[in-house]
């Protein structure tokens, strides 16, 4: 596991390409990467153009699964980098991830749950709102190991997500933490508590 505190996104992409090869090769263990990244829009091999920004905001497209989503400042991004067994179950390894983003939630006071056909971690609609996810996820599988992974919104500001339809979903809405508990949760907090349940996702 290592902390990379905030990193540009290619940064991180290409770090986690040079981790990728060495744990195919066996030469490196098991690794996930934690961090911030300065704001950026990522999108996965899915997005469509009706998704995208139409104020010419930078887009970097990404060999992940799933569509478009937003990276920045209050949102704790995290990369697994690891072997999978054979035979490999990617669904059942994105359920694991799933399950450590519920996990953490549950933690810090707040209940989240799967909703059936969508990935990630989400608060059930109430009063407040509908659906809203609060952990994403988008993840690809090269030679066996995996690349990409999990976000988990703390204090970033949402309306990031106003230029965008994130992961292309349009009956839903995105949250935080903060948001959700109605106190500043940071990345500093939440940080530690996803390290002690990352074991949930091997």
């Amino acid at each position: 596991m290592t902390r990379a505190g905030s990193l540009d996104y290619r940064e991180a992409w290409d770090e986690q390409r040079r981790i990728h090869d060495a744990v195919v090769e066996g030469t490196l263990p098991d690794t996930v990467l934690l961090l911030t990244h300065p704001s950026v829009y990522t999108a996965g091999k899915r997005t469509e153009l009706v998704d995208r920004p139409d104020d010419g905001t930078p887009v970097v497209d990404v060999d992940r699964g799933g569509k478009i989503t937003w990276h920045g400042p209050g949102q704790l991004v995290g990369y697994p980098i690891v072997k999978l067994a054979d035979p490999i179950d990617v669904v059942a390894y994105v359920r694991r991830v799933e399950q450590m983003l519920i996990d953490v939630c549950a933690e810090l006071g707040l209940a989240t749950t799967r909703v059936d056909g969508r990935s990630g971690a989400w608060v059930l609609a109430d009063s407040r709102g509908p659906d809203r996810k609060v952990g994403a996820l988008g993840i690809r599988v090269a030679r066996g190991v995996t690349l990409h992974g999990f976000a988990l919104n703390a204090d970033c500001d949402l309306a990031a997500y106003d230029k965008i339809v994130p992961c292309g979903i349009r009956d839903a809405s995105v949250t935080s933490l903060s948001a959700e508990l109605g106190r500043d949760v940071t990345v500093e907090e939440v940080l530690p508590i996803v390290e002690s349940h990352l074991p949930t996702i091997f």
